[in-house]
This record gives structure tokens, sequence and C-alpha cells, in this order.
């Protein structure tokens, strides 16, 4: 009798990964993605899949690093607070730090103010067999930008281009970057975390309350917290115009964190597991002149 084939990490997976991505295909609202989902999982089930899905990213890593063909070029996005930073950190545990590279982008500065949208964006791109990670996107440029739009006003852009186009255009001109990079070996996978109403605010509230947390609390987060349903708005238009089979969006529920990790990492290796990636072999001739190397350091102990 033949041996059943083995399940690919990709279908071992998929329980994690397909209800979360959306390719373009299909119509997307945002209010029909839960963010308390739990995937059927306690906190000690997604612990399992956690630190399952670190050993295989590490290793994924050394093979893209190795192979040095492809890239890997992972955006998050979502509101305050709804967990980005710890999300990063938790998922790229024990990934050798040489191979990823974490980019967060803050308000421009005058030099980036002076170039287009998507520069300083394009100079932080990783390169070939690295990771890199953007904490925040050119995606501001449709969101912060969107809903306050004197912060368009300081762009600098003449007068006449400032349309009711204008968030069109720029949705398109991010997809044809993105197909641009993906016809150059760049996976790109884009993480919306998207977090409720509700449980911003408890975890504002356990900032406040927290001494060790209060840092990560800005007076500014209150103001954003009022333009909600703006934000809102503003993220599913970026996602129904941008999501594509080259550069899809997952909308993770972030409400509970220890799932958001498990949808993340899921999604990242079943991504890596599909590109087949193997260190380089070494042909006849190099292991040919490593055996004599071999020998002679062999030989250097039997000298002593």
């Amino acid at each position: 009798m033949s041996k059943k084939p083995q399940p690919s990490l990709a279908d071992e997976l998929k329980t994690y990964v397909v209800p979360f991505r959306h390719d373009g295909t299909g119509e997307f609202h945002l209010k029909s993605h839960k963010t308390d989902e739990k995937g059927g999982l306690d906190k000690e089930g997604a612990t399992r899949i956690i630190e399952a899905n670190r050993k295989r990213l590490n290793d994924f890593q050394e093979k893209l690093y190795a192979q040095d063909r492809w890239s890997l070029l992972l955006i998050f996005q979502g509101m305050d607070a709804a967990g980005k930073d710890s999300a990063i950190k938790s998922v790229f545990e024990g990934v050798n730090p040489q191979g990823c590279e974490v980019t967060s982008f803050k308000q421009p500065s005058a030099t980036e103010l002076d170039h287009d949208f998507l520069w300083r964006s394009m100079v932080a791109l990783p390169e070939r067999g690295r990771i890199g990670i953007f904490n925040r996107s050119y995606y501001e440029e449709c969101l912060v930008v969107r809903v306050h739009q004197e912060i368009l006003d300081r762009q600098k852009l003449p007068p006449q281009l400032v349309t009711k186009n204008i968030w069109k255009e720029r949705f398109e001109d991010i997809s044809a970057m993105e197909r641009y990079l993906a016809r150059n070996g760049t996976v790109i996978l884009k993480f919306f975390l998207n977090v409720s109403k509700e449980e911003q605010r408890e975890r504002f509230l356990e900032r406040l309350e927290e001494p060790a947390k209060n840092w990560k609390f800005s007076m500014a987060d209150i103001g954003e917290r009022a333009l909600w349903a703006k934000y809102q708005a503003a993220y599913q238009d970026m996602i129904r115009h941008t999501a594509s089979h080259a550069a899809p969006w997952i909308v993770v529920p972030a409400d509970h964190k220890w799932f958001a990790r498990v949808v993340i990492g899921s999604t990242i290796v079943s991504a890596l597991d599909r590109l087949d990636l193997h260190f380089p072999k070494v042909d006849k001739a190099d292991r040919s002149e490593f055996a004599k190397v071999r020998e002679a350091l062999l030989n250097e102990e039997k000298a002593k």
C-alpha cells in the first residue's frame, strides 16, 4: 500500500491563516472580522503553536539568508495599543537578529518631506536573504494623513495635484510598487492588528495604572481614539484597494494577544514554507577542495 502524503506546513496551519487572509478577491467589510477570535484555542494550546513557529521561523530564516534569493517584507499596521510592538518581539524571539531589521516610521523629517511619499520606505527595504519588518509603513500616508488633512498640506505637493482622487492614486501607486517588489523576489505580508475600541480602552488604562508602562502612553493617543470611526473607514478602504495575491492583508484578531501571535507566526512560516528554501549545495570541485583542506587541518593536529 502506498503511504498517504504528509500534510504540508501550510495545510497544518491553514486554520490560523486562511480565515484572516484577504487577497483582493471578493468583498471586504471590516466589521465582519471579529476582533476577539480565538480559533478554537486556549492560551496553553496557543503557546505550543507559538513556540513551534519560532523554531520553524529560525530554521527558515537561516535558509533564506544562505540561499540569498528571496527577501521577506512584513508590514504591521493597527490602532494605538493594538499590540504591534509586542507581537514583533514575541514572534521573532530567538531568530538571528543579523538576518532581520525592524524599521519604525514616525513623523517624517524635513528631508523625508522633500521626497515622494514612498521614498523613506523604499530605502529601508530588505536585501535578498533578509527579513524586513515595518512597524507602521507607507500605509500611514493613506491613514493618518487621510484622517488629518493638515499633514497632507505639509507635504509640499503642487496644489493642482491634491485632488479628490489623491487617495485612489496613492492606492494605485502602492499596489504598483508592491507588484514590482514581488516580481523581484520580495515576499510581502501585511498585517492589520484588528483591536476593538473596548480592548484599546483596557490597554490604555493598564498603561496609566502600571508605572512601568506609563512611558507607552501619550495624550495624543486619546485624541486619535476620538477619531476611531474615521480610522476604521480609512483602514477598510485601504485594505479593499491594496489587497492582492502578491501582497495580501491579514486581518489579525488582536483582542487576545496570544491568538494574534498564532495568526502572525503561522502566516509567516506558511509563506516561507512555499519558497522551497534550502542551503546551497556545494559542487563536486568544491567538495574535492574541502577534502584537501580538511586533510591539511587534521595533519596540523598530528604534527604537534
